[in-house]
């Protein structure tokens, strides 16, 4: 499976998220280009650690179950998947390269960690493989809504 701590897949990442702009458009969802950027900026500083959200406990009663589903195979994420409320963009409108350039850096940090434990607020502690094959299965999401 992949994983966002291969160089390969994380360039292969980035260089579709090089192709996105401030035209680009959802096959589906509510997000516009800039919001989905937030969105995924938001979800890597979760991932990395750089920020710290409390658990949620919706997901002390479901997240390994429903990790264990997202991490079963090679899959795309369902479209239409809930996120966590604290990695939704609230503003509508912003400086698309900006956001993309954040993004692509912190797709960047996963190369140069060597962190091994994470936490998830909704699907908890999980391991560097829980989470490489994760945060890899979120980008490519939010790259397919956009046709990248």
């Amino acid at each position: 499976m992949k994983t966002i701590f291969d160089k390969e897949t994380r360039d292969g990442l980035i260089s579709r998220i090089n192709l996105l702009d401030e035209n680009s458009k959802p096959e589906w969802g509510k997000m516009n280009v800039y919001q989905m950027l937030k969105h995924c900026t938001l979800s890597e500083e979760m991932y990395l650690g750089i920020k710290i959200y409390k658990r949620a406990f919706i997901g002390r009663l479901f997240g390994k179950v429903a990790l264990k589903g997202m991490l079963k195979d090679d899959s795309p994420l369902r479209r239409n998947t809930p996120t966590v409320p604290q990695c939704k963009a609230t503003e509508t409108n912003g400086d698309v390269a900006a956001q993309k350039k954040q993004w692509i850096e912190l797709v960047e940090e996963y190369g140069k960690t060597t962190k091994t434990d994470f936490e998830h607020t909704f699907f908890g502690k999980m391991t560097r493989e829980q989470m490489g094959q994760l945060a890899y299965k979120h980008v490519d999401h939010h790259l397919r809504q956009f046709s990248n």
